[in-house]
């Protein structure tokens, strides 16, 4: 066998041989110290690349979590606000119709007045104070605020409050008389509604637009039947008052109100009597010395008919101007108004042929606020309870709408914390460390560097047999 002094060939093998195992130890000390398979990028590039990615997905996933949980204590604070504020409301209901009772004085009334307006201050003090972590919630300024809860960009939900104080809650309504309905007519032959323009007419409301078909026999229940079909979150009523007066034992004619008709000639000029019987039926009708004042609803109108010559009584709407039922006005009718109502803004427009002001009294609904309810007479008290019932029906969709919200965010954490769990385990699988298979190749590494520390101090040693031939 060759000796060789001045390259140590062998020497060489076994130097490279123990950095190779050293290497080995190395890597295997750092990831048993670490936990991870890869721990540099020399380690498994591509799967570097993989688990990477996929911290920046369960990072975010977690972050999302925590952002839809603060969202939840938000809604959570913003509904407990609203509970109270429909317990106020209720509160409100219910002084109301105690206020509508006949047996209260005007004192009474003020009293119970005095209450509603600390109640209408509370309402509008809970919306301007409600606040999570410094932001207001229900004084108008929130709007709509998007919470970041997946963990790439734009994954958000979105949560719209409004505002609701005394102010900004309540009935939107659009009433009065319009150019046709809600005005008296005498003719020969009079009739409801007669002379509207038929075409269509664009209702917009808060759950969408509908058009309203409007034929020229159409009366104010047919339009009323019509919005109400429509399904545009818009209610519509009627609404007529109108006074007889001049009222003599010589008159005749029908008096017809909805399906009630009253043969006038029997009263022999008694007010009073028909007063009475208007009361039987159901209709409001009070008597004020010579005059006789009608208050109905959900009808056509009021109409006398069958009026023949000498007659002196007369028909008049709430807009003034009065008819005879006389030999020439044979018949003279005062048309119910439409009211429409709705918990949100809505909207009237009309085509080239039809004329909402012929119908309505307006083109655009406006806000019958809660701070503007008066309870301190008997008409403020019955207006009151469908301003309040509105406001509540207001709170009670917002109320609704957190609620829906609230479930969504716990559905999105339950479904980000699954996909985070099952991310997890697979980056876990990609790059933590095998404990037992490393602590085998800890034990390996060890031997062999033993091996060759133990080979190399060999090889050093035969260079020394040259010495042996020099003698």
């Amino acid at each position: 066998m060759p000796l060789y002094v001045n390259t140590n060939v062998s020497s060489l093998n076994a130097q490279r041989q123990l950095m190779g195992s050293g290497n080995s130890l190395d890597q295997a000390f750092q990831r048993l110290s670490s936990g991870f398979r890869i721990n540099s990028a020399a380690d498994d590039a591509a799967g570097l690349q993989i688990s990477n990615r996929l911290s920046s997905q369960v990072n975010g996933l977690n972050q999302g979590n925590r952002n839809a949980n603060d969202a939840i204590s938000m809604a959570q604070t913003a509904e407990g606000a609203l509970d109270e504020s429909t317990t106020i409301l209720q509160r409100m209901r219910t002084l109301s119709i105690q206020s509508a009772n006949g047996s209260n004085s005007d004192v009474d009334r003020g009293a119970l007045q005095k209450e509603i307006g600390n109640l209408q201050q509370e309402l509008t003090r809970i919306a301007e104070t409600t606040s999570f972590g410094g932001k207001n919630l229900l004084d108008g300024s929130f709007g709509t605020e998007k919470y970041q809860v997946g963990a790439n960009a734009n994954e958000t939900i979105s949560v719209s409050l409004r505002d609701v104080a005394a102010n900004a809650i309540g009935n939107n309504k659009i009433t009065g008389a319009g150019s046709v309905l809600g005005t008296q007519t005498a003719l020969a032959e009079a009739d409801f509604s007669d002379g509207l323009a038929p075409g269509d007419i664009t209702l917009g409301g808060p759950d969408g637009n509908a058009v309203i078909g409007v034929t020229a026999t159409d009366k104010a229940m047919d339009i009323v039947n019509k919005v109400n079909d429509a399904g545009t979150g818009v209610t519509a009523s009627t609404r007529v008052e109108a006074t007889i007066s001049n009222f003599q034992s010589t008159d005749a004619g029908t008096l017809e109100i909805g399906d009630e008709s009253f043969d006038l000639a029997k009263y022999n000029g008694s007010l009073t009597k028909l007063s009475e019987d208007l009361g039987k039926a159901g209709i409001d009708a009070t008597v004020d010395g010579g005059e006789l004042t009608i208050v109905a609803e959900d009808v056509n109108g009021v109409q006398i008919s069958g009026g023949v010559a000498g007659n002196t009584i007369t028909l008049a709407g709430s807009g003034g101007g009065s008819f005879a039922v006389d030999g020439t006005n044979t018949s003279v009718v005062v048309d119910a108004e439409l009211q429409l109502e709705s918990r949100d803004s809505f909207s009237i427009t009309n085509d080239t042929a039809a004329d909402e002001t012929e119908i309505f009294g307006a083109s655009g609904s406006t806000l019958s606020e809660i701070g503007q309810v008066d309870i301190s007479t008997y008409e403020g008290s019955q207006d009151a309870l469908g301003t309040i019932d509105a406001a509540i029906a207001q709170i009670d969709s917002q109320r609704a709408d957190l609620g829906a919200v609230q479930n969504r965010f716990q559905s999105t954490i339950r479904n980000q914390s699954n996909i985070a769990e099952n991310l997890e385990g697979a980056k876990s699988r990609i790059k933590d460390a095998d404990f037992a298979a490393e602590t085998a190749k800890l034990t390996q590494s060890q031997i062999l560097q033993q091996a060759s520390q133990t080979i190399l101090a060999q090889a050093n040693q035969r260079p020394q047999a040259a010495l042996q031939l020099l003698g």
